[in-house]
């Protein structure tokens, strides 16, 4: 892990730059709209005095527009962040986008048909949908030590396609939910099969390319394997153009990207998680949920998750993207963080969008 060198960069930046573009414009006003400028203040002042020297950077996007950032601890807004797990996310829309292209035919397609032959020899009745919301039933579980295909093993084999034949199946389909990096790993390596690409080039040339991100770094497995779920490392301005994307309901500029209809699947509550995530209700298409209380308020809140905090947040009530980079890997309260980072914003933002 690189070394990290503390600077805050000393200013709020309270901005009107177009997502997705270096284009200046005027944010839209929109009447009840208020924006508590000296609560943001007191919130990136708070991050820069930050003992633990792992917060990277905070973006802001209201509107469309990018009404706050702030980098710190070395960070800037051209830096590349390892994501980790948001990265299932990102995974997933590039899975919405191959559908819309035809190469899948529906998220009810048997996982089997898309991944090369005899990869999964568990059960043909895996379907793709059970891949995305994370209820396989194969024995995959990130947070068992035991688990035949946790993500540690997975890491550890230096043929993942192999890797994966060996993977049993645990409990029946579609019947439980349980986290997985290998089940995101699934569906990047959908992807890749179907559209005879490595992941990189297809998300470079259908998802990347278009929203304007030129610059980014994506892991590749021992053998060249797409690392469907994590290791990409994005700048946090990028971020939010993706979590844009889909608060615009896939569409960027004059395209429709992924179809509206997939978008609201994807973010819509499937599985009910509460009792085994502290910080999320439901799961979608490897997209979470959460309910908030804010003055009074229930506001939904969806978002791509990864280790150490890095968030990609949706705000469709407030027409709001926020996306937060940090580096506190495998330390528990780089979610706790991000998670009060978000409620300041929320509640320095008054009034719903119409």
């Amino acid at each position: 892990m690189r070394t990290l060198v503390l600077l805050a960069i000393a200013s709020v930046t309270i901005a009107c730059a177009q997502s997705g573009s270096a284009r200046d414009s005027e944010c839209p006003r929109v009447a009840g709209d208020s924006v508590n400028v000296t609560a943001i203040d007191s919130l990136f002042a708070d991050l820069a005095g930050d003992t633990t020297r792992n917060i990277k950077g905070v973006v802001v996007q209201r509107h469309g527009c990018r009404i706050a950032e702030r980098y710190f601890n070395g960070d800037d807004s051209t830096s590349l962040h390892d994501i980790r797990s948001a990265t299932k996310s990102i995974t997933s829309a590039l899975v919405l986008i191959a559908l819309k292209q035809g190469l899948i035919r529906s998220v009810d397609q048997p996982i089997s048909e898309l991944l090369p032959d005899s990869m999964i020899a568990a059960d043909k009745r895996i379907t793709l949908r059970d891949v995305l919301t994370m209820r396989t039933g194969l024995d995959v579980d990130d947070e068992d030590s035991l688990s035949v295909g946790n993500e540690d093993r997975l890491d550890e084999s230096q043929d993942w396609i192999a890797f994966s034949r060996t993977v049993p199946l645990k409990s029946a389909p579609n019947t439980k939910y349980v986290y997985s990096s290998f089940n995101a790993f699934l569906a990047g390596t959908a992807v890749q099969h179907i559209s005879m690409l490595p992941l990189q080039t297809f998300a470079a040339n259908h998802l990347f390319g278009p929203l304007g991100i030129t610059r980014f770094e994506w892991r590749r497995g021992p053998k060249g394997e797409g690392v469907g779920q994590g290791n990409l490392s994005i700048t946090t301005r990028d971020m939010a153009a993706i979590g844009e994307l889909f608060l615009r309901s896939g569409r960027h500029g004059d395209q429709q990207l992924i179809d509206s209809a997939l978008v609201k699947e994807s973010l819509a509550s499937h599985v009910a998680i509460g009792d085994v995530d502290p910080f999320a209700d439901a799961y979608g298409y490897m997209w979470y949920t959460k309910r908030y209380d804010i003055a009074g308020k229930e506001t939904v809140v969806h978002f791509a998750s990864g280790n150490g905090g890095n968030k990609i947040y949706i705000v469709p009530a407030r027409d709001l993207v926020v996306t937060i980079t940090s580096s506190a890997y495998g330390r528990g309260y780089g979610q706790r963080r991000s998670e009060q980072i978000l409620l300041r914003i929320l509640a320095a933002i008054a009034s719903p969008a119409p």
